[in-house]
Formats: structure tokens, sequence, C-alpha cells
């Protein structure tokens, strides 16, 4: 039986434009090509880890829009169990505007919409699905009491959490033992631990301070810099590959999808981080949230 991924997040409707510049406070720029696509950082990393070979059940809450209608096929064209997906008439499915330079840089403004409906309660409800699980996917785009409570049902289950701590909003959540991996980027990570992370020294700083805070691994994404990744007993580098990105939008949620999947399957943190890395440097080759993600067969040619 495939080892069960419980991604528990946000999705979103992508409304990108790609731009020559990313516009000024006050300032207009035309001549940008318009593309709608599904996203969320949740749903991001549900169909990530899904198109990499991961057998994926995601919790999520949508509008009763026809968005909603358009994410959940998407998601079951994807061979993501669908079933705990919630839709609610009180809020509009999550929406985000993305601007993106001809660097790959980008600007994302967020409306959560439903994706700030989805409770406590109902990961109560799905307390069975959770205690099933090789390992569960969290981010931050929702609730921090939801994300809480996922963390704790996890934990009291002995089930492996894997917690992409982003965004970073207001006073962080605790870190604390009930997250088995923490995955963060240099901003997230300096938010986190209030140490700079702008070197590879510094990096390695970062994932101890983080580690004293409970979680078992760190690991801290440096873009073109690779990643660094952290345990109480190794610390490694894995070196970035060479790519010229063209949209970096969900490079992060694609390393997560990645990384979830080769830990399920028991890969050493050296390979998951190198497997998650090769993905991600694919994903940023494409224009897109998640049609940017890549086939286990591409990651592994």
């Amino acid at each position: 039986m495939t080892p069960r991924i419980t991604v528990v997040g946000s999705t979103n409707i992508d409304m990108m434009m790609r731009l020559a510049d990313l516009p000024a406070p006050g300032e207009t720029v035309a001549g940008g090509v318009f593309l709608q696509a599904f996203g969320g950082k949740g749903a991001n990393q549900a169909v990530a880890a899904a198109r990499l070979g991961g057998s994926v059940t995601f919790i999520s809450c949508l509008g009763d829009d026809t968005f909603a209608a358009q994410l959940i096929a998407s998601f079951q064209q994807a061979g993501i169990e669908t079933s705990q997906i919630r839709r609610s008439a009180e809020a509009a499915t999550g929406t985000a505007l993305i601007l993106v330079d001809q660097q790959g840089e980008n600007a994302i403004a967020l409306a959560p919409g439903a994706n700030a409906l989805l409770s406590p309660a109902h990961i109560d409800e799905a307390a069975t699905l959770i205690g099933g699980s090789a390992l569960v996917l969290l981010q931050m785009e929702i609730s921090e009491h939801t994300v809480a409570r996922t963390l704790a049902l996890a934990q009291v289950q002995g089930v492996p959490v894997l917690l992409n701590y982003a965004p970073v909003r207001g006073q962080p959540l605790p870190l604390s033992t009930a997250i088995t991996t923490l995955v963060v980027n240099e901003t997230e990570a300096e938010r986190l631990c209030g140490l700079s992370v702008r070197t590879i020294d510094q990096a390695q700083q970062a994932a101890a301070a983080l580690l004293a805070k409970g979680p078992q691994r760190v690991v801290i994404t440096l873009g073109a810099g690779g990643v660094y990744i952290a345990t109480g007993d190794a610390q490694t580098h894995v070196p970035a590959l060479p790519v010229t990105p063209i949209d970096t939008t969900a490079a992060g949620d694609c390393f997560c999808g990645a990384l979830a999947v080769a830990l399920v399957e028991g890969l050493t943190d050296v390979a998951a981080a190198r497997f998650a890395s090769a993905a991600a440097a694919i994903s940023v080759t494409r224009i897109g949230a998640q049609p940017s993600l890549p086939s286990r067969a591409e990651v592994e040619q």
C-alpha cells in the first residue's frame, strides 16, 4: 500500500500578469500577458506531491462558486483524494493577484476568502484520516488555530508533520516538537529565529537556533544558493541546480511537495533534498503555479 500524504492547506485562484518590470507604488505598467491558473500553497503542494507519485488526500475549504467545481475536478485529475474538501457559501474561493517580471521575481497580493473558514473542528472530523497518514503536510495560509490543532492531532497519533512555515505573519506560532520537518526560506528563517540568513554559515546558525525550538529537522531553502538541511546529528548544504528562472511563484511549494514524497519513500535527508531541489528547478523554468509543477518522469530524467 502506498504511504498516504495528507495535505492540510489553502486553495486559491491565481490571477497572474507577466510584465517587463514590477510597478512601483503609483505606477502603471502596460504590456503584460495575463494568465489565470489554480494555486494556493496547500493546493500547489498537494498537486506537486501527486504528480511526483505521492498518494495524496487534501483537506481544504473553497467557496460555493464556479471556481470550486473547476478546482475539485483539477485535483481529481491529478489523482488527489478530494472527499475532505469543503465548500462554503460564506466566502469566495481564495484569490491571489500575482505580478511576475522578466527576471522571474514576483509580487503577490492575497485575499484568503474561504481558506479562513477551514477550522479546528474540520480537522477533528478528519482525525482518523490524519492518524492513518504516513505524513501530514502543512503551511501557514490557513488559520493558525487550525494549524495548531493539526499539529496536536498528528503528534498524539505519532504521525510525522512537515510544516512549511510560510507566510510568517504577525506574532509567529511557537515552534514545537510536534514539527518533524520545518521548511523555510531565508526570510522566513530570519523572522522565526531573529538571525540574518545571507550565507551558508548564517544558514547553519539559523538552523541550529530553529532546531533548539523543537523541530527534528530544519530545511532552509536559499534560492540559487541551494538548500541547507540540518538535524541534531548532521548538517548538509545541497547546491542548487543551474537554471535560468522564468517564474519562481510555486518553487517553494514544489520543493515541499517533492520533499514530502521523498521522505515517505524513505530517502535519506540529502537524497530527499536533491530530489526536491530538482523538482523545484524544473518548476521555475515554467510560467504559473500548478502548470509549472513537474511529473516524476521529468524529475528523474
